[in-house]
């Protein structure tokens, strides 16, 4: 059974009929159990589709099924859905028990069990000590916390997460989205997950919906959508990969300026395009496409470079730290075997 499904659901703002659609007729569904995340640039449709899930918006066609039962026309409150969102929106008088309680207190708990529950879902997000503190009191991961807590305590049969690690530093913002992935995974939680940040989706997610434009560009696993992606815009999207133009050939090869690839599924003949992620260049092959460095830049654990090709300028990412470059080095690139993708051409 499908913890939510998506029947040719449309979404448009307004009452003018003309006005354009934020969502396009997507279909898709989310397994009970799993977590799914809804990906894409500013204004994809994404956050569209994530208030429509929690009932804050209406779908203007098209039906939703939560757990098999047709929930489109029914409120937030009929449809036994947390959510939590990227300003956490904590009630700033209220301690931190007293927040992760309030949920069960409005729908008819008794004081001492709404406490004794919120008590048991703060240790679950490993606050405890916390309870008497405001919400001014903690830091930005503490209060995140505190939010999960009270998304959880209702015990939800889906929980929604509206780009919940944006606030947060890139340390935090990994140790949550590990959190996150554990607590899903241990309670069988039904997720779905907004995000437009890459990594993140690829690090937590069983599905990857990736939005462009109100429509689904394309949906699978982490790895179909990294090592197939379906279009140009898919492939530049995960990943940060460039494009180039490439021709294919009859024998199944792929050409790209100087360089030769053999992808690893069957190619249409003609012209194509190859996304090539930074980190799948090679640095100084015996022969290759000649390069200029044109800028250097060290990260620590990897230094990132600017070149300058026949193919146009190229970004790559390199972790050979014991032979760096130097802006106006002579070098060639080639391709590893991974992070190379051939999608179809204009």
């Amino acid at each position: 059974m499908n913890g939510i499904e998506f029947r040719n659901v449309t979404k448009r703002y307004g009452t003018d009929r003309n006005a354009p659609l934020a969502v396009k007729g997507i279909s898709f569904e989310v397994p009970v159990g799993t977590l799914t995340t809804i990906l894409g640039p500013s204004g994809c449709g994404k956050t569209t589709t994530l208030r429509m899930i929690a009932g804050l918006e209406s779908p203007t066609s098209g039906s939703i099924f939560m757990g098999g039962r047709d929930v489109t026309t029914l409120g937030p409150g009929e449809r036994n859905v947390s959510m939590m969102f990227q300003s956490y929106a904590l009630f700033p008088h209220m301690n931190v028990i007293e927040n992760v309680g309030y949920g069960l207190r409005m729908s008819g708990a008794k004081k001492d069990e709404a406490t004794a529950r919120a008590r048991e879902a703060l240790r679950g997000v490993g606050l405890v000590g916390f309870d008497e503190r405001l919400p001014s009191e903690l830091s930005g991961g503490q209060q995140q916390r505190v939010a999960l807590a009270r998304a959880l305590v209702l015990e939800p049969a889906v929980l929604l997460f509206d780009e919940p690690l944006s606030n947060l530093d890139a340390r935090l913002r990994r140790e949550m989205r590990e959190e996150i992935r554990a607590l899903q995974q241990r309670l069988r939680l039904t997720v779905a997950y907004v995000t437009h940040d890459q990594s993140e989706a690829l690090a937590v997610s069983d599905q990857i919906i990736v939005m462009d434009h109100g429509v689904i560009a394309q949906r699978g696993t982490p790895e179909q959508l990294y090592g197939r992606p379906e279009s140009e815009f898919v492939a530049g999207f995960m990943g940060e990969a460039m494009v180039f133009p490439a021709t294919a050939h009859a024998d199944g090869s792929v050409a790209l300026g100087p360089l030769r690839l053999q992808p690893r599924y069957a190619i249409a003949p003609g012209t194509v395009k190859v996304a090539v992620r930074p980190e799948a260049w090679l640095i100084g092959a015996t022969e290759g496409l000649p390069a200029t460095l044109r800028k250097a830049a060290y990260l620590g654990s990897y230094y990132e470079y600017g070149f300058d090709t026949t193919l146009g300028p190229v970004f790559v990412v390199s972790t050979d730290l014991a032979r760096p470059l130097a802006a106006g080095a002579q070098t060639t690139l080639s391709l590893g075997a991974h992070g190379v993708s051939v999608v179809p051409g204009a």
